[in-house]
């Protein structure tokens, strides 16, 4: 099995972690549909109120990296922009191996 997976946090400013999710659970639909996507994740972190995790399985890295020119996608990572605390990190990149669900 050769996926593509991408798992990282992203930390809104102080009060600002339910509006991310909101923008990040959008960006989930918008790319669900987009070639190549399995999974997109949005995850809240219990211990830390303004950081979201994003899980995402992909059929290869140019499909997840093309899922930025679904429509909308660019308007809102220009929504989540101001609202981060500092720079958004790459996360970690990984190779799926399999498991429930992956095909």
């Amino acid at each position: 099995m050769n996926k593509y997976g991408l798992h990282g946090k992203l930390t809104a400013t102080a009060g600002n972690g339910e509006q991310l999710a909101a923008i990040l659970l959008e960006a989930s639909r918008l790319v669900s549909t987009a070639k190549g996507c399995h999974l997109y994740l949005v995850s809240k972190d219990n211990s830390e109120q303004d950081s979201v995790w994003i899980t995402e399985v992909w059929d290869s890295k140019e499909d997840h990296d093309n899922s930025l020119n679904v429509a909308g996608v660019k308007e809102l990572i220009a929504q989540a922009m101001p609202i981060l605390n500092g720079r958004p990190n790459k996360g970690q990149e990984l190779e799926i191996l399999g498991g429930a669900g992956i095909e």
